[in-house]
């Protein structure tokens, strides 16, 4: 992430940066790409980690009505996966506002937060322990519980053991990225 911006504003006001949803496309990759007869590359459907979900594009696991990928979905091309991510990710972001009442973030800490909750979801990001700290006024312990996020199917991705070709090497390594730009942010 950039230089951080340490001015804080309810969360309301706040939405993803440029910087946090290039940083978000960057994180989840593209998945499994071909290139159809006319030139234009298309992303398939593909499940990312073991006891994952299916996803499309930019770690998309369901589309704007709903509906949950399937690994049977056609492909789609880098730039419904690019629409497909901002649409999911406006939808995420009025309803991460309401989580937090009168919470105020900085900029940095808003997208590395908005890159939780594309990640892990609404419903885990509501009952987190990120979100009752930061409610109760207490943002570098929000910080810190964001390293409490390190499991992946049943499995520690902190541990090495599970750091294979099919492990969740990966999980362990963003949720430290994540809380080192949290830290920084404060």
């Amino acid at each position: 992430m950039a230089a951080p911006n340490r001015v804080r504003v309810a969360v309301a006001a706040l939405t993803l940066s440029i910087a946090g949803f290039g940083a978000w496309k960057a994180h989840e990759g593209d998945g499994p790409v071909t290139v159809r007869g006319d030139g234009v590359e298309v992303l398939h459907p593909y499940i990312p980690t073991q006891g994952d979900v299916p996803t499309i594009g930019h770690g998309s696991t369901r589309y704007e009505d709903g509906t949950r990928v399937t690994l049977a979905d056609p492909p789609i091309t880098r730039r419904r996966a690019e629409e497909l991510a901002r649409n999911l990710n406006r939808s995420e972001e009025r309803r991460f506002a309401a989580s937090l009442p009168g919470v105020t973030l900085t900029q940095d800490e808003f997208d590395l937060y908005m890159d939780f909750v594309g990640q892990y979801g609404m419903p885990n990001w509501s009952g987190s322990s990120m979100r009752r700290e930061l409610l109760a006024g207490r943002p570098r312990a929000a910080c810190d519980a964001l390293l409490r996020w390190r499991f992946q199917a049943g499995r520690d991705c902190k541990q090495p053991q599970n750091w294979g070709p099919k492990g969740c090497k990966g999980v362990w390594l963003r949720q430290q990225a994540r809380h080192s730009a949290c830290i920084a942010a404060q």
